[in-house]
């Protein structure tokens, strides 16, 4: 079979971290490593994102032009892929200049379907500049709460979402210059004319639960969308001078331009085709949630409306967001891991185990140091590393370093056997089936299972005694036969590892060129002579651990509030309202358990709140002025019966009340009063 995985491009705009592998990389990865072994003909595709106004807003404001800005960022990605042992078949970007060529074909062929439309509307535009500006670009008074200094497209202190367009005073980000509302003409996709075949696409599908719904809400809403900026970088529209494609438009088709690129330097330029056209082919692409509707709606459909018989995605594996020590990570707060440390402390294997046994395949989870140090020491080296060295230190001081014959089973040996045909079974399945958490665990399975066979049989006593030779024998037989497996299913996992423990029992060739059914089912020849044998973990200290956490959030500014010394401005009082007017509210007494950083914004936290008689989830504009660890048991008062609202993707149920003063927030504090208690 032909297999065509993607990992989701990364943006040429920072560097990657931790909470990126989990999401969509390492997932492939693993994927990609477990279907090579199953002989199926696998094309792993990933590469850069490069385009788009946030890169020209980096570039500008680090004194880089927008190529120099993305070739520094592809070359730092690129590396950190390298540390983690990663196993694409071509890593590309979409500044190489086969890009150009055949995202303009897409767009050629969806105009001449009539699926593009000019539109011509208002945009800000800076005279001083002689350019139209992105919302990136601009900052402005809010037109809900009057905060001067507000985003483009959201306002740090109300939370409130809007268009550029509805800024009171817009104003450039980058030269303070005032704005105008000028007509410019832009090019919409008509997604609106693919509703009622999407729908049927996906209604086909057996995806993950929240994957389906989050796509099927975007088909609902469908409705044309501008594929078109006004701006100098990115892939140039043909016929349209000054106008190139707006990033989202252009970096899916990178996974074409990819497979492009990679036929092109195999010397077959028609190779791509082998897999983008072939229905037969099997395409997965690998992203984090906040990239699905961009891979189950508006790519499926850029794709039908293609002249080429283009692959549509048979499975999307989303997963949900990896937190550091719950929370976001942040470079800019400190609240990061060093990765050049890291990497001269702990190994690939150990980052890439940790994160696929905590995997974020159905709800958030995160990376904790504490964790971290559990996982290698207690797994890594305490079940899997423990009971391959001491098999084979046992195997050189009794059996000659070599595989030994393998005499008659009893029934304890084929129990044994039997344990291990069960673990390797279902260790496929759930590579097969994208729990790469419950891999992981599979692995561990087998090697608390091994260990406690070679325990139970005792061969340090069996040796004592010539005549259990032929037993001694056996039992060691069976656990050499249990290493070479553990080998092979942790092999997708943790390579190095893996290939160290191939290379241990003697065996030649590369484990990840084999075959998994051939060495499942091919013993290991009897007399084989082992290798060197090589210690694969060591222990993790506490006092690594407590100065790893020590570091975190180190280069964090604290952020106090602060009263301006200047006489404050007061809101004016609003309109009086009658009693039976206020009554309707029910003010309640809540006391917070979680808060966490709200994706994508600067400004919200998610917040889960304990009323006494029911648990609520909670979206607040308050991020700016508490840190999440700051509300973990603090009482706050909420609006409870206000109507739920989706904010960012989230059903808020309910509202914190906070005071204000211009930039200042502050929330009121029960101290006594338990959580459900009225206010009034």
């Amino acid at each position: 079979m032909k297999i065509l995985i993607t990992s989701a491009l990364p943006y040429a705009n920072g560097p990657l971290h931790f909470g990126h592998i989990a999401g969509a990389y390492l997932p492939g990865d693993c994927y990609a490593r477990f279907q090579r072994l199953k002989g199926n003909e696998v094309l792993y595709l990933c590469g850069s994102d490069e385009h788009g106004v946030a890169i020209t807003l980096s570039a500008e404001l680090a004194g880089r032009t927008p190529q120099e800005h993305v070739d520094l960022f592809h070359s730092i990605n690129l590396s950190f892929f390298k540390h983690l042992d990663f196993s694409f078949d071509h890593y590309s970007r979409t500044t190489w200049p086969g890009h150009v060529p055949t995202t303009q074909e897409f767009f050629r062929a969806l105009q001449a379907k009539g699926l593009i439309e000019e539109r011509t509307e208002n945009h800000l535009y800076s005279e001083q500049e002689k350019r139209f500006l992105a919302d990136r670009y601009v900052v402005g008074t809010c037109p809900k709460c009057g905060f001067e200094e507000a985003r483009g497209d959201e306002c740090q202190r109300c939370a409130a979402s809007y268009e550029a367009t509805d800024l009171k005073n817009p104003r450039s980000k980058m030269t303070g210059s005032p704005l105008i509302l000028k007509p410019s003409m832009h090019l919409y996709l008509r997604f609106d004319l693919f509703k009622e075949r999407l729908a049927e696409w996906i209604g086909k599908k057996k995806w993950k639960e929240n994957v389906i719904h989050f796509a099927m809400r975007y088909i609902d809403e469908l409705k044309p969308r501008a594929i078109t900026r006004d701006s100098t970088w990115g892939v140039p529209v043909p016929g349209y001078p000054d106008k190139v494609f707006y990033v989202w438009f252009d970096a899916p088709i990178g996974y074409v331009s990819a497979a492009q690129e990679w036929a092109e330097q195999k010397g077959e330029p028609d190779a791509w085709k082998d897999y983008w056209l072939d229905e037969k082919t099997k395409l997965v692409h690998f992203i984090g949630k906040d990239n699905i509707p961009f891979h189950t709606v508006f790519f499926p459909a850029m794709l039908m409306g293609q002249d080429l018989p283009y692959k549509l995605p048979d499975e999307v594996p989303a997963n949900e967001f990896y937190l550091l020590e719950g929370r976001q990570f942040s470079k800019s707060d400190g609240w990061t891991i060093d990765l050049e440390t890291f990497f001269s402390r702990y190994s690939s294997d150990q980052i890439r185990y940790a994160i696929a046994a905590n995997a974020p395949e159905t709800a958030d989870s995160e990376f904790s140091w504490k964790d971290f140090q559990s996982r290698c020491n207690a797994e890594l080296l305490g079940k899997l590393g423990n009971f391959v060295n001491r098999v084979l230190v046992f195997t050189k001081q009794h059996c000659a370093a070599e595989v030994p014959p393998r005499g008659e089973l009893d029934e304890g040996d084929r129990q044994f056997v039997e344990q291990m045909n069960r673990l390797v079974e279902l260790a496929s399945h759930c590579y097969e089936t994208f729990h790469l958490r419950k891999a992981s665990q599979t692995i561990m399975e087998l090697a608390q299972v091994a260990n406690v066979y070679f325990d139970t049989q005792k061969p340090w006593v069996l040796a004592k005694d010539p005549a259990k030779r032929e037993k001694l024998l056996t039992v060691i037989s069976l656990c050499i036969e249990c290493i070479k497996t553990l080998s092979l299913i942790a092999s997708p996992i943790i390579p190095a590892s893996a290939e160290k423990i191939w290379k241990m029992l003697g065996c030649i060739g590369k484990l990840a060129e084999g075959s998994w059914d051939q060495i499942c089912k091919t013993a290991l020849p009897p007399h084989q002579k082992l290798g060197e044998i090589q210690i694969l973990f060591r222990k993790i200290e506490d006092s690594e651990i407590e100065e790893e956490i020590a570091r975190l959030g180190k280069k964090r500014e604290k952020q106090t509030m602060t009263i301006p010394e200047t006489a404050p401005t007061y809101e004016p009082l609003k309109a009086s309202i009658a009693y039976e007017q206020f009554q309707p509210l029910d003010l309640r007494v809540a006391q917070i358990v979680e808060a966490v950083k709200v994706p994508k914004s600067k400004k919200l936290l998610k917040l889960l709140v304990d009323l006494g008689f029911e648990k609520r989830t909670i979206v607040s504009g308050i991020a700016l002025s508490y840190e999440p660890e700051q509300l973990i048991g603090r009482k706050v008062i909420i609006i409870a019966n206000l109507a739920p609202a989706t904010i960012m993707g989230i059903e808020s149920q309910g509202m914190v009340l906070a005071a204000s003063l211009q930039t200042s927030l502050e929330l009121p504090q029960i101290e006594k009063l338990p959580p459900g208690s009225v206010v009034s």
